[in-house]
């Protein structure tokens, strides 16, 4: 199965953990990835703040690439997926945008990652990729704010209970717990201008997993999951409680039931250690 990929910058970067395990992943499946040649920043967020032409206009080029070549655009990265969407919904609208003279036909989907593997690559070939089922896991699987909303951009069906990844772990054989908070923020966008504000909505999201029963929480998006697991440290410091909270990406749990041998390598780079827990676990 062939896919356009728009791979995004931070999964070269911060978020290599991410990207090498989307690669793996989709290597196991049979997934080829065709990152779409000669493409650019999709402008979140330093585009879209300040000049909303120029956050169109990124974004936008990046589609007319994907619809010349014809294929479905898979989308890693929470933020860059809401801005192609943006951008998507200005070509098909008609929208002059600056810089783009191709016209836009709209026989692509863009998808985010966990929507394409769930909708896409679907149940049957996930799990019969299984080798290690994630049994003894409770997690709570984290959306954020940009995957699902708001609808009439992301074209989500059910914005507020989203189950892509829900499905995709409980097919890996963990017990997925239910809770409320699977789409709030996390405060991504105030981390560096207002970061006591990000620190409750964070220490939140945090609380309520646990309240939910949940061990663990996986992510799909690399802002949330550097937020979640990156503060650990400070939020126990500013309120006196201990947090230690293992934070996956759903590809890294993925890895982990397909027995891939550079699981370690990816969760070696996350700020709140997951591993001893995983050995408790006995899953590594």
């Amino acid at each position: 199965m062939d896919v356009s990929y728009y791979p995004g910058c931070s999964l070269s970067g911060t978020a290599r953990d991410y990207g090498e395990s989307v690669e793996a992943v989709s290597g196991t499946l049979g997934v080829a990835l065709k990152e779409l040649p000669d493409w650019n920043c999709c402008g979140s967020s330093s585009a879209h703040v300040t000049n909303d032409e120029l956050s169109v206009a990124l974004a936008a080029r990046n589609l007319e690439i994907a619809d010349k070549i014809g294929k479905d655009v898979a989308v890693p990265c929470a933020m860059c997926y809401s801005r192609l969407k943006v951008a998507e919904k200005a070509l098909l609208a008609g929208r002059e945008i600056e810089g783009i003279s191709h016209k836009y036909e709209g026989s692509i989907h863009v998808k985010h990652l966990v929507d394409f593997f769930w909708e896409n690559v679907g149940e049957q070939a996930i799990l019969e990729k299984v080798k290690k089922p994630l049994e003894g896991l409770n997690p709570v699987c984290y959306y954020g704010c940009l995957i699902t909303r708001p609808p009439e951009i992301t074209d989500a069906v059910n914005p507020e209970d989203p189950q892509s990844m829900d499905n995709i772990l409980k097919t890996l054989g963990a017990n997925v717990k239910n809770w409320s908070y699977k789409t709030d923020c996390c405060g991504g966008s105030l981390i560096l201008t207002l970061p006591e504000i990000a620190h409750k909505l964070i220490q939140k999201l945090l609380d309520m997993s646990q309240e939910a029963g949940a061990d663990c929480i996986v992510a799909a998006c690399p802002m949330c999951h550097s937020n979640l697991d990156g503060w650990q440290k400070e939020i126990s410091q500013e309120t006196g409680r201990k947090y230690d909270i293992p934070i996956f990406y759903f590809t890294e749990l993925m890895g982990l039931a397909f027995g891939d041998a550079s699981v370690k390598k990816w969760l070696h780079r996350h700020g709140t250690d997951p591993i001893p827990f995983l050995h408790e676990k006995e899953l590594l």
